[in-house]
């Protein structure tokens, strides 16, 4: 794989653009996954965000985790979203109905799922910002890391517990939301066994208002199927137990428990560096538990791991990028070296067809690929991130610069699109994507493999790095994220 590095003009454009788009969508507190389809603050998304923040500002990465953190639930659960003012979004507050659940927050109103675990792995990020550049800021995170791993311990043993309650080591979803690739083919055969009631309330969908080809969003028939597990939820009042002996989807889901997996053992290391005693081994616990249920699942035949359909006790054999979990968690260097060769090989980023030589959230080769449509085919730039920075982890840095690299020519348009048409490249789903535009920052603070250096966004210079016939976001008078 060999993709020409951007040029120094592409750098200052990119930064310049990412920080407006930033700037454009934070909040104060928090800060919209985009500015028109998604207006409120997603689980997983925050964690990337807070990520690309930190290339800026540590303290304003850090708000936007403790933001987060105020919309936990008395479980530990952390859910997928946290609404904060009145939109047009729908499912909204009144269709999650998340009054009837006990453990919900006071004063915060959110969803009644949740999304991967990714924010542990992003909060080591911020803290290697933040260490880097020493002072204040090492001093801010490491307390924030101290005050807030009880917070973040809970969240991981809900999913340990509650979501994994006969110890399979996988984490049991209850909806295709949870697991982040909401419509992904991997969800087919769960997903019809699932038949909306009658006495489910009509809706209107408002996404479609917001993309100009509605074959790139989930079918009618296929929201209803997703409107009708929330029902299912309510009427469970969201207990976890209520809903395994009522709901039609429930699935053990190999991405989120190798995100689990990783997230523990970094959660582990940042405790015991900072002396946090209390949680350190269950950590580790958890870790191994979720680890081995990866690799339990990889079938020998593809070298991918599998999710687990646990009504049906069937695995589900699907080419999605959610079978390179192991590579995100570990546990077998001889796998791992094969799902590398795979994943840069000629049935994924190596695809003949493909515009850019980056993951497809499905293969090109798989009957299953759609190229348009939403987690059946088309290129996450956060899926891109993950699998650079699980590669990086295992040691593998030319893998994860090549991956790095092939990212960031994709983004050189600087529209920082919700995701990407995989054999023309064009750019699908929203614009000014929040997730996105961090990553891009991400990036290319990582200018050598292993190293990061600060993003510079002078804001004398943003004004000219800003794209040809394109205005920036917004005009503001700061930095491109405010400190």
């Amino acid at each position: 794989m060999s993709v020409q590095q951007p040029t120094p003009n592409d750098v200052a454009l990119m930064a310049g653009r990412a920080g407006y788009v930033l700037k454009g969508n934070d909040r104060g507190a928090f800060t919209v996954a985009s500015p028109t389809l998604y207006p409120h603050m997603w689980s997983w998304d925050a964690g990337f965000v807070a990520l690309g923040i930190a290339t800026v500002s540590v303290p304003r990465a850090l708000t936007e985790l403790r933001t987060l953190l105020s919309g936990q639930w008395a479980t530990g659960m952390l859910p997928h979203i946290l609404f904060h003012s009145p939109s047009d979004y729908f499912p909204d507050p009144d269709r999650w109905r998340t009054q009837v659940a006990a453990a919900r927050p006071a004063g915060v109103l959110t969803s009644g799922i949740t999304q991967p675990p990714i924010h542990v792995i992003a909060l080591s990020r911020i803290l290697h910002d933040a260490r880097r550049r020493g002072g204040p800021d090492r001093e801010l995170a490491e307390a924030f890391v101290v005050e807030t791993f009880p917070r973040w311990l809970a969240w991981h043993r809900y999913l340990a517990t509650a979501r994994d309650p006969y110890a399979h080591g996988l984490v049991e979803i209850h909806h295709g939301w949870e697991s982040g690739m909401d419509d992904s083919p991997r969800w087919d055969e769960p997903y019809s066994h699932v038949h909306p009631g009658a006495e489910m309330p009509p809706f209107v969908r408002r996404d479609l208002a917001h993309v100009s080809d509605p074959s790139q969003r989930p079918s009618d028939a296929e929201y209803a199927r997703y409107l009708w597990l929330l029902e299912q939820k309510v009427r469970a009042r969201y207990d976890d137990a209520a809903y395994r002996a009522t709901g039609d989807f429930v699935v053990g889901d190999v991405l989120v428990s190798a995100l689990l997996a990783a997230a523990s053992d970094l959660l582990a290391d940042i405790g015991s560096e900072l002396g946090v005693v209390e949680g350190v081994e269950e950590s580790r616990a958890i870790a191994r538990r979720f680890r081995t249920g990866v690799l339990r699942s990889v079938d020998p035949a593809t070298d991918l791991a599998r999710d687990l359909d646990l009504r049906t006790g069937r695995y589900l054999d699907v080419d999605s990028a959610a079978g390179f979990a192991p590579l995100l968690c570990g546990g077998d260097d001889a796998l791992i070296r094969r799902q590398r060769d795979l994943l840069l090989g000629p049935r994924w980023c190596g695809h003949s067809r493909l515009r850019w030589p980056v993951v497809p959230s499905v293969s090109p080769a798989s009957p299953h690929f759609r190229e348009r449509t939403y987690w059946r085919g088309p290129q996450w730039p956060v899926l891109n991130w993950l699998m650079a920075w699980a590669l990086n982890r295992s040691g593998e840095q030319e893998a994860a610069n090549s991956l790095r690299l092939a990212g960031l020519a994709q983004l050189v348009d600087c529209d920082f699109a919700e995701y990407y048409e995989p054999l023309t490249g064009e750019q699908l789903g929203s614009r000014d994507q929040s997730w996105t535009a961090a990553i891009a920052l991400d990036f290319l603070a990582a200018r050598r493999p292993g190293r990061r250096r600060p993003v510079r966004l002078l804001t004398s210079e943003l004004p000219r790095v800003t794209p040809a016939g394109r205005p920036p976001t917004q005009e503001f008078p700061g930095p491109a994220v405010p400190r």
